[in-house]
């Protein structure tokens, strides 16, 4: 995930279906993660009031891809749906940093965490 100023990093569009989630940014570039290269999913709260975007959902992918969803975007309700259907997702840790105005970042799900496959 990279960081660019904020005027760059506002989200034009964002998509969630079956292969990943994809954020189109206002200049035009694209962030995005598959689930299959998904790593970790972190819920980043940084309380700036009621007049900015609070909380984010941080999507880590395998060699540095990933993307910031924040939670007011339209697809927030659909990446929500479908985080917490992945194996050994935290939804305790969840709720705590959906009703926290702490400065802080909760990890709800990782890949290491996850329960193997058989």
């Amino acid at each position: 995930m990279t960081q660019d100023s904020p005027s760059s990093a506002q989200s034009r569009s964002v998509s969630v279906d079956d292969t990943g989630v994809r954020r189109q940014l206002a200049d035009g570039s694209e962030e995005a993660v598959t689930w299959a290269e998904l790593t970790a999913v972190v819920i980043r709260v940084i309380p700036e009031g009621l007049s900015k975007e609070d909380v984010f959902f941080m999507l880590a992918g395998a060699n540095g891809k990933g993307t910031a969803i924040p939670s007011a975007d339209p697809a927030a309700d659909a990446l929500i749906e479908r985080l917490q259907t992945l194996p050994g997702f935290d939804h305790e840790k969840f709720i705590e940093a959906m009703t926290t105005d702490a400065d802080e970042a909760y990890v709800v799900w990782s890949s290491e965490d996850a329960p193997a496959s058989t």
